[in-house]
């Protein structure tokens, strides 16, 4: 993620100096200021991981949405704009069940509309009592490229980095009716210490 972000600085530096050397110094400025743009974006802070049966945040921003689905599921919608961490990290921990990628549309990933019709990857990941977490990276306006790192039978930890969506996105998770969810609408979450929800007694 790091090394992403200096990738790019590295290049609209090279950019800016070489708008400089064949203009002026005044028309190299916007490359270098969009170089330390892309470093602050690309940033990776390291987070508590809290304990306990929880899903945490697969992603940094602010819940747009709180809306129950057909067959007792919660789906929670999180949009990340440009000056959000952008990497993805595991709700539960378990194995990659399954991976689905879907193209389409590039609509504001703040709109309800975007959950349905834009470009996404969805993700499965069953937990070793069965439990399951099902959370898509959804491409937004600006967001035009979705990464993630791993694939089918891959074990992953709660918390642990997955993935990421570039400037600007939105990121669904939808929670069965085993879980107690623990944020609304408007509440700002942190991926991989922000508790969405927690496991119910019995479940």
């Amino acid at each position: 993620m790091v090394i992403t972000g200096i990738y790019y600085a590295i290049g609209l530096v090279l950019g800016g100096a070489l708008v400089s050397y064949l203009t002026s110094v005044w028309l190299g400025l916007p490359f270098y200021l969009l170089a330390v743009f892309c470093l602050y974006f690309f940033r990776d802070p390291e987070r508590q991981i809290p304990q306990g049966p929880f899903a945490v945040s697969p992603a940094d921003g602010r819940v747009v949405q709180v809306n129950k689905e057909p067959g007792g599921l919660t789906r929670l919608s999180i949009f990340l704009n440009v000056f959000d961490v952008h990497v993805n990290r595991a709700p539960i921990s378990g194995k990659i069940a399954q991976v689905a990628y879907k193209k389409g549309k590039f609509m504001v990933a703040s709109k309800a509309a975007a959950s349905v019709e834009n470009e996404q990857n969805t993700v499965t990941i069953q937990a070793h009592d069965g439990t399951e977490v099902v959370f898509s990276q959804i491409a937004g306006l600006i967001a035009r490229r979705i990464v993630f790192y791993k694939k089918p039978g891959d074990s992953v930890a709660m918390g642990e980095r997955v993935g990421l969506i570039k400037f600007g996105s939105r990121v669904d998770v939808l929670l069965g009716p085993q879980w107690e969810i623990l944020v609304r609408e408007g509440d700002r979450v942190s991926a991989g210490s922000t508790a969405l929800a927690r496991l119910k007694e019995n479940a």
